[in-house]
């Protein structure tokens, strides 16, 4: 009966760890961070809605990464952001650490102090209005690639993000 009764919580356990890791792949919980982060710039800024073609683009071009597993650009009309990580990196996770290059970027001159911001401009990009990504094991089984396209696209040389 003891072990029937810790089966069954052992079942629920893995369950409930499985559903937290999911959670933070689905559209609306990208979407919610995503928006979190456009929220705080202190500008009113459209929020972002979740748009099935550019999720299919991302998970297109996605696949064809999972080989080298590198984070190399496609040559998409959309604005594209893109990201790796090990165990069981999200794409929450991924927009978290896009959104934390807001530290490395300068609004007065419209520049990114040290390291890269383009990934946190193109999140706070006034214009765009719809965002989908993907999220897909590489081929070695060690890390995740998340991508994520933008429409419309932002990130325009000389142009302030808001």
């Amino acid at each position: 009966m003891e072990i029937s009764k810790l089966s069954t919580f052992v079942v629920f356990l893995v369950l409930g760890l499985a559903h937290s890791s999911l959670a933070q792949n689905l559209p609306k919980d990208i979407v919610l961070v995503h928006n979190k982060a456009r929220a705080e710039v202190g500008v009113p800024l459209p929020p972002l809605k979740w748009n099935d073609t550019l999720a299919a683009y991302a998970h297109e071009y996605a696949t064809t990464r999972l080989g080298e597993c590198t984070l190399v650009h496609s040559d998409s009309p959309y604005g594209e952001n893109l990201a790796m990580g090990s165990g069981d990196f999200t794409a929450v996770q991924a927009v978290n650490l896009w959104v934390g290059e807001k530290s490395n970027y300068d609004y007065a001159s419209n520049t990114c102090r040290e390291g890269m911001c383009g990934h946190y401009t193109q999140v706070v990009w006034k214009n765009t209005q719809q965002v989908g990504c993907s999220r897909l094991k590489c081929s070695n089984g060690e890390w995740w690639f998340v991508s994520c396209n933008y429409y419309p696209p932002g990130n325009y040389i000389g142009e302030k993000p808001y």
